[in-house]
């Protein structure tokens, strides 16, 4: 049960067959505070569990045997302390004590000795429980996490019972040799009772989707990669974290490298993710040829002193307007390369290599090739998480722009590579003003993060938080 609280947690980190472009670490604060809250519902739950009926047959002195069943057996009341939780490295998992637990529970009790047959009510004290149980988790062959019970132990200290209404006034002084069969079937119903709520998790976390749609256009991947790595104080898990091109499916011409997620034990949890997942979305796009757009002079605002026309682009080309006068032009515009990211310490980097080919559009409407242009641009941004949002700034550290080939001869680029950096210039200009306001960090389903600092490192980015797990989370 409390295992199920740390799962949840660790979803809000592996000897790895291959590098994970994700990882997830929880530390031992983390596991420390979903110990804290699986208690609080084990606490609130224990009240609505109805346990199995008990029966046997015990044999007294000359009375020979008498059979009983206690029945509708439910917990009344709870003292529950605080159960020990720990990250267990052999196997690789959680051990979870609880000690000097005491339940009270009431019921109905039946009787039957030969012909006679009674029944009634009953009270019970069970004192001293203590229950370890050692959870193992694991792969499983489609990437899901998984959880086993590897190990569980129950034993009662001991236990009072008191039967009320029909002839208990008889059994009462019996009641030590009840206590110590009833109090061997609670013990043996114990364990069975954890490792159903293991299976329940067992089964959830197997019908999560480590595959899912994006958009119209990309899937994520998202398996684990390899095993669970526990250290003395701290859980990592590694994810693929790929994104795929629906239409092509392609794999990208580069591989996720290695890094090493830092442990920071001041907060609970920790995720990286490494420049190949964005990547791996650059070339998903790319791949399916969605890196490419088509600009006319209807996008051009009215008011731009420049227009997609023959005459307007004059004075950056003077012969065109005397080979093609009047006439309107487009523009394909399309990558020539996958579009890079990479993460360095305190800073990402962004480049990008296209081509622009112009076009002029003939009264018949067809099209005619005019010039094919390169362009090689390289960005760098700061990013930082305040106020609960994401936040940063934008600059360009270069813009250079080529002629590649022309069907109207040569010309000087030197005034449209101007034009297109006072336009890039503007459009960053509106970026950072989003950027300085912020973007609000999407909601986890069950879980928000306190206090999240992000951090750039070489080849990943890292945020840092606790968490709080939202109160309508449900276990069961």
């Amino acid at each position: 049960m409390v295992v199920s609280v740390i799962v949840a947690l660790m979803l809000v980190s592996c000897t790895c067959g291959e590098n994970p472009a994700i990882q997830v670490v929880l530390t031992d604060k983390g596991l420390q505070y979903g110990k804290h809250v699986g208690a609080g519902w084990i606490q609130e739950k224990l009240e609505l569990v109805t346990l199995p009926d008990i029966s046997g047959k015990v044999r007294i002195g000359i009375l020979g045997s008498i059979g009983y069943t206690l029945t509708g057996v439910r917990i009344t009341k709870c003292d529950f302390p605080e159960p020990s939780v720990e990250f267990n490295q052999g196997p690789t998992g959680f051990k979870t004590s609880t000690s000097g637990l005491s339940i009270a529970v009431t019921g109905g009790w039946r009787t039957h000795y030969k012909a006679i047959h009674d029944g009634g009510t009953f009270n019970m004290a069970l004192f001293n429980v203590d229950v370890t149980s050692v959870v193992e988790l694991g792969k499983d062959p489609d990437g899901h996490i998984s959880v086993n019970s590897v190990s569980c132990n129950a034993q009662i200290g001991n236990l009072d019972i008191e039967f009320s209404g029909g002839a208990s006034w008889i059994f009462q002084p019996f009641v030590d040799y009840f206590k110590g069969h009833i109090r061997g079937e609670i013990e043996y119903n114990i364990c069975p009772t954890v490792e159903k709520y293991i299976v329940n998790a067992e089964q959830s976390l197997q019908a999560m989707n480590v595959s899912f749609e994006v958009n119209e256009d990309l899937t994520f991947d998202i398996p684990l990669t390899g095993l669970p790595v526990i250290e003395e104080s701290s859980l990592n898990l590694g994810f693929k974290g790929e994104f795929y091109s629906i239409k092509t499916h392609q794999e990208p011409p580069f591989e996720a490298q290695p890094f090493v997620m830092p442990v920071q034990s001041g907060y609970m949890l920790s995720a990286g993710l490494s420049e190949f997942t964005v990547n791996s979305a650059s070339y998903g796009y790319y791949s399916a040829g969605l890196l490419q757009a088509i600009i006319n002079d209807s996008m051009i605002p009215p008011s731009s002193p420049v227009h997609l026309n023959t005459s307007s682009m004059g004075p950056f080309i003077p012969q065109l307007p005397k080979m093609f006068p009047g006439l309107l032009m487009t523009l394909q515009v399309y990558a020539t390369e996958v579009p890079q990211v990479s993460f360095h310490s305190g800073a990402v980097k962004m480049g990008s290599m296209a081509a622009v080919k112009a076009f002029a559009i003939q009264p018949n409407s067809t099209q005619t090739p005019l010039f094919k242009l390169l362009v090689d641009s390289e960005f760098s941004s700061k990013v930082w998480i305040a106020e609960g949002k994401l936040k940063g700034s934008m600059t360009m550290d270069n813009f250079t722009l080529s002629l590649d080939s022309t069907e109207v001869g040569t010309f000087n680029t030197d005034a449209l590579a101007s034009m297109a950096k006072m336009g890039v210039k503007m459009a960053l200009s509106k970026v950072n003003k989003q950027l300085t306001e912020g973007i609000t960090l999407p909601r986890l389903k069950h879980a928000q993060l306190v206090n999240p600092v992000l951090t750039l490192e070489e080849g990943f980015i890292a945020i840092c938080s606790d968490a709080e797990l939202l109160e309508d989370i449900d276990f069961n």
